[in-house]
């Protein structure tokens, strides 16, 4: 599994910096979560191939986080004209409010597209509905004909613990909370099943056994026979079950505790740290997060490696030649490190990719 950033901006795009739009990569996979403005055309800077995107994550409507996600959806369209993702499907989750804003941009934009989408909206209770004008209350529901390309999507409410589960297979779960900000927000944990154990392969191969089918097969946990009749079970020859890995990703946030249950033990935590510490109050006002608080929460969570994202145009990124005097993101770095002694801490730059690796 690997991440790699495509925007690390808050508020909007610059030319040093890209807004939110982060890939989490996995099984050939990709997972997109956030889709700022301009998301398209870092992807096309980066390593990451549109056509393996499967899925995509809104943590909230604000557009620094939303405002690229219909040019992305029309930009796909060459991606899905490949054999391999012929007659698939794009899924899409977030708030509500996610199905309107993506139906009507289509709409009046009349885009068509080679594939295609369904948008899963997390319902909230009308007590997470605030509203920054309280003489503005916009209707979050999605009315009308479905759009040409787009199929019913789901509803998907919390459990009993407060968590929604979005999707399972036989490889990952992913899941998603509640964060305080200024509308309804979600972080989502992408978790890895239990893996396999290593493949003696030495010991096989000793058996008289070749690379190939058997190989699978014993891995898979059934018993096979060696040429001189003699049955190898997979206990011989598999190492124990590891744990799969963790990655966690919130989006504007002022306060996260209800995401901790899914979120402890975390191979990777990405947070905001959108100012420094001596202007915590403003932050909060606004419904983010300081360095100090990216680094509580993940000394909380007892991650193993927290990333920064999402900083305020007023910090410079550390690549970036900087006049004497400017501020850059080592401020906001060193900030978290106080805050998370002994932990790996990262600033995340645009491009940036990071590997999680397996867990032993």
């Amino acid at each position: 599994m690997d991440i790699t950033f495509l925007g690390t901006a808050s508020a909007h795009p610059s030319p040093t910096r890209g807004v939110s739009g982060t890939v989490v990569k996995s099984d050939g996979e990709a997972w997109l979560v956030d889709c700022g403005e301009g998301t398209q055309i870092q992807l096309m800077k980066s390593s990451v191939k549109p056509g393996r995107i499967t899925k995509i994550f809104i943590t909230h409507l604000h557009g620094d986080h939303s405002f690229g996600l219909p040019g992305l959806l029309c930009t796909l369209n060459t991606a899905f004209l490949d054999p391999d993702r012929e007659g698939s499907i794009m899924e899409i989750y977030g708030p509500q409010g996610l199905r309107k804003y993506v139906r009507v941009s289509l709409e009046l934009s009349r885009s068509e597209m080679s594939y295609s989408y369904v948008v899963h909206e997390l319902q909230v209770p009308d007590t997470d509905h605030p509203h920054d004008w309280e003489s503005w209350k916009p209707s979050h529901e999605a009315e009308g004909s479905l759009h040409p390309n787009e199929k019913a999507g789901r509803n998907i409410t919390m459990n009993a613990d407060g968590i929604y589960n979005l999707h399972e297979d036989d490889r990952h779960i992913i899941q998603a909370a509640p964060l305080t900000h200024r509308v309804p927000c979600f972080g989502y944990v992408f978790l890895e099943k239990p893996q396999p154990g290593r493949l003696d392969a030495e010991m096989l191969r000793s058996r008289g056994i070749p690379p190939g089918p058997l190989y699978a097969r014993i891995k898979a946990g059934q018993e096979i026979e060696a040429p001189d009749g003699s049955v190898i079970t997979p206990q011989d020859v598999v190492g124990p079950t590891r744990p799969g890995r963790k990655i966690v990703i919130l989006g504007d946030t002022k306060e996260s505790s209800r995401i901790i249950p899914i979120a402890m033990n975390a191979d990777v935590l990405v947070h905001e740290a959108t100012v420094a510490d001596e202007l915590h109050d403003i932050c909060i006002e606004r419904g983010h997060s300081t360095p100090a608080m990216a680094g509580q929460f993940a000394a909380q969570i007892q991650c193993k490696h927290l990333v920064i994202s999402h900083f305020s145009q007023r910090y410079s990124p550390l690549s970036r030649q900087c006049k004497e005097g400017d501020e850059t993101v080592q401020k906001l770095l060193d900030q978290t490190r106080a805050t998370f002694p002994g932990g790996k801490v990262t600033a995340a730059e645009d491009l940036m990719t990071i590997s999680v690796p397996a867990r032993k």
